[in-house]
């Protein structure tokens, strides 16, 4: 009774703890932060460390800080990278999102990755309590993702989600409210960048940066074939002379960069698929696979993976809020969380 009445003073949160992107749900508002997982830091001239900006503001700043100012991502691939520098960043973000500092602790749903280590999520929950939390839950990603995009996990059906974000793929099979089959390989948005960065930098000899890495991934990147290529100019150094110098490059280009990366993705999902119960393989082959994540925004992605495995590809709506929506749904029902929630 105590426990219900304190949850009625306090906003209890939804975090999808990111790689690239943090997003912040608030029970019963819905999203209230949806921000890059990056922190600046400006020290002074005894070493004193001040947050000078944190999500969008600290990522413009990426690559551009002087001496005295770093702008981090403490979340690689999909774990703790810098432990005092997630908590700042949570910190900050459940201050943003609670808005009632020192009213009432929030408890904290988080989103993690499939197959972290005991180690690793008691980093994540001491990160949450220490930045503020009253108590924290954590649900792993595939089931979350399958939940935010409405696929039927309760039921006793076999249901396939495939998300791909920045630091891992989660690929899950989901039957009666849990996960029957999980895979997490460290291969997702930032490793293709670096492929991106990697293959410019040895087809052209240019030096390009992983924030334009990115921005030739969502803007001309494919899985597949285009009828009609895609091409956009590229700024960076030669790294043979030094000159600022432009090439051209097509989607074609991307498309060759990515290939060994999507590979690795598609035999996981392989994987998860040969090792699937027979009972639940036969209703994937019915139901077909989700994809989430942003990943899934990567042109012909869907038909690539449905080439590869043989079954139907379906996007999600709003893929990239669907690990976030399922973090959220599973907040409102947040007190049978003690019942299932991983405690350590």
């Amino acid at each position: 009774m105590f426990k219900k009445l304190l949850g009625m003073f306090s906003n209890d949160l939804a975090i999808d703890l990111g790689t690239a992107n943090t997003l912040v749900l608030v029970k019963g508002q819905g999203i209230a932060i949806n921000e890059p997982s990056v922190v600046a830091i400006q020290y002074d001239k005894h070493g004193q460390e001040r947050i000078l900006a944190v999500g969008q503001e600290a990522k413009e700043m990426v690559g551009k800080t002087p001496g005295n100012i770093k702008a981090i991502r403490p979340m690689k691939d999909g774990v703790i990278a810098d432990f005092e520098v997630t908590e700042m960043m949570i910190r900050y973000f459940i201050e943003k999102a609670h808005k009632r500092k020192g009213f009432l602790s929030p408890r904290i749903i988080i989103c993690v990755p499939y197959g972290l280590t005991q180690v690793e999520r008691r980093a994540v929950k001491d990160s949450a309590l220490s930045a503020g939390a009253r108590y924290v839950y954590l649900i792993e990603e595939p089931m979350a993702a399958a939940i935010g995009a409405g696929l039927p996990v309760k039921d006793p059906n076999g249901n396939l989600v495939v998300d791909i974000g920045g630091g891992t793929t989660e690929i899950g099979v989901t039957s009666l409210g849990g996960l029957v089959l999980s895979k997490s390989i460290r291969v997702a948005g930032d490793n293709l960048d670096q492929a991106i960065v990697d293959y410019i930098k040895k087809n052209f000899n240019l030096l390009i940066g992983d924030r334009v890495a990115e921005d030739l991934k969502i803007k001309i990147g494919t899985a597949i074939p285009l009828d009609e290529e895609l091409t956009t100019t590229v700024r960076g150094r030669d790294q043979v002379d030094g000159s600022l110098t432009s090439i051209e490059i097509t989607s074609e280009h991307i498309r060759q960069a990515m290939k060994p990366s999507l590979e690795e993705i598609a035999d996981a999902l392989k994987s998860v698929l040969e090792e699937t119960p027979p009972e639940l393989a036969g209703d994937i082959v019915e139901n077909g696979i989700v994809l989430t994540g942003g990943g899934a925004l990567i042109r012909g992605l869907d038909k690539y993976l449905s080439d590869a495995v043989k079954l139907p590809v379906f996007i999600a709506e709003e893929p990239l809020l669907a690990v976030a929506k399922g973090t959220g749904k599973a907040l409102e029902e947040i007190d049978l969380l003690q019942q299932t929630s991983y405690e350590d």
